[in-house]
């Protein structure tokens, strides 16, 4: 008895090292980056470098709200096409879809969560890119709010990375959606019908008022993860800094800066310690949204 309870100690304490390890490691990687990104902030006020629109490393200029802006909008646009769809496919995979229906979609959604995002970045050139750049000018001519666009477009644009980044989130939120629509108790639904509801009557008022702050953290991991989101982006998104005016403007998120100039061009002072302020301000905004969720 005295050994059991021995190696149940020692296991409780293994894990909680482990689970101590792990959060440590955060902490860890925001000091590093933090250090190393500090001799920006000492030549440079971070109002400057956050509100800054000129990004000219050779002389000396790091301005980074172009490539926040960017980040933001494509981010907003894919949740703005990734959260009907992920809901509604997650409610009727829940309370609709016949048992093998279920088990047969639910792996095909799991798939797309283990797709590489250099290979939705290549689908994205070959597919979404060039017929983006056919409807741009008819749609652009429509004068319709932040549609409004003239001339000729690329298709490397805002509405690419949004539709890109939009199917990379449908897995992580249809999943955990539908998981939490399935953990509200049957009897919650059978009260419901026996009051004369209407079965989506049951389910908009009763199973997802119950569900909603599980939904809800659901569509904020998918927010951080599409926030955070650097291959497939820098594929069909254009990469040019500047501030959009339309969907079909291109943009520079702040993944794809990083990604598409750490290690070049190290001898500009402070050029690596800008890139890596910007890799701060991305861990940041995630670890804020992901411990929101």
């Amino acid at each position: 008895m005295h050994i059991r309870r021995l190696k149940d100690a020692l296991a409780g304490r293994l894990m909680l090292a482990a689970a101590l390890f792990s959060s440590v490691l955060v902490f860890v990687i925001a000091i590093a980056l933090y250090l190393r990104s500090k001799p920006i902030l000492e030549a440079k006020s971070l109002g400057d470098l956050l509100l800054g629109s000129t990004w000219m490393p050779f002389q000396g200029e790091f301005g980074f709200y172009p490539f926040i802006i960017g980040t933001l909008y494509v981010t907003i646009l894919a949740m703005v096409f990734a959260v009907p769809l992920s809901i509604l496919s997650a409610i009727y995979l829940a309370e609709y879809a016949h048992e093998k229906v279920r088990a047969k979609v639910l792996p095909v959604i799991d798939l797309l969560a283990g797709i590489p995002p250099v290979v939705y970045g290549v689908w994205g050139v070959l597919a979404v890119v060039p017929l983006i750049a056919d409807i741009a000018p008819v749609i652009g001519k429509l004068g319709i709010p932040f549609l409004n666009m003239s001339g000729y477009s690329t298709g490397y644009s805002l509405l690419a990375g949004g539709i890109v980044l939009a199917i990379m989130v449908f897995p992580i939120i249809i999943s955990i959606s539908e998981q939490v629509l399935r953990a509200v108790p049957f009897e919650v639904r059978e009260a419901s019908l026996s009051l004369g509801a209407t079965r989506w009557q049951t389910i908009k008022h009763a199973v997802m008022r119950i569900a909603y702050p599980g939904m809800a953290a659901a569509i904020i991991l998918g927010f951080s993860r599409a926030f955070g989101e650097t291959m497939a982006v820098l594929m069909v998104v254009g990469n040019v800094p500047n501030i959009p005016s339309s969907i079909f403007d291109s943009a520079y998120p702040l993944p794809a800066l990083i990604a598409n100039n750490y290690g070049e061009m190290m001898s500009i002072p402070l050029y690596d310690s800008a890139l890596l302020l910007a890799a701060l301000i991305l861990m940041l905004v995630i670890l804020f949204f992901t411990i929101a969720a």
